[in-house]
């Protein structure tokens, strides 16, 4: 299999129809889409059938136990948190391919203790947002992991 464009990493996934989309993004992009468990749903082949995602088999993925075992077997050199408490645009970011691109569940987003290594990990540059007006409290997550890919890829600088 080929090395992925852009790895895209979501912890704790709620939404089995977002998760899809996602794969279905991955898919067309040529990314590696990682999950992190634990999920808000069924994963098993019997429940992707009946979910309808008869494209799955064309989607890089892979599944982590936990964050830490993400961790350990990565080991990501370059990697961008988007969350909603970022004041720094995505796209002033400065994508490589290969990196991973982070995103929370759709509830609760990424805990403290992750915003805190990314910030340790790779500094507070790391921690991105898609701008929204002030009004809107959040985006839905298939929609920002598809804006965030694209422009990854738009901008992406071959290392």
């Amino acid at each position: 299999m080929p090395q992925p464009r852009f790895h895209i990493v979501l912890l704790n996934p709620q939404i089995p129809n977002n998760t899809g989309n996602i794969g279905r993004t991955a898919a067309a992009t040529g990314c590696r889409l990682h999950i992190v468990h634990p999920l808000g749903f069924d994963m098993s082949e019997k429940a992707r059938r009946r979910a309808g995602l008869d494209y799955w088999h064309l989607v890089d993925c892979c599944e982590h136990e936990s964050w830490e075992t993400f961790l350990e077997s990565e080991r990501p050199k370059r990697l961008w948190l988007y969350t909603t408490k970022s004041t720094r645009p995505h796209w002033e970011a400065e994508f490589r391919t290969g990196d991973y691109l982070l995103f929370g569940q759709e509830t609760a987003g990424v805990p403290d203790h992750i915003h805190t290594w990314t910030e340790q990990t790779f500094g507070s540059q790391h921690r991105i947002t898609l701008p929204m007006a002030p009004s809107a409290r959040s985006l839905n997550l298939a929609t920002v992991v598809c804006a965030a890919v694209y422009e990854a890829l738009r901008q992406a600088v071959d290392t």
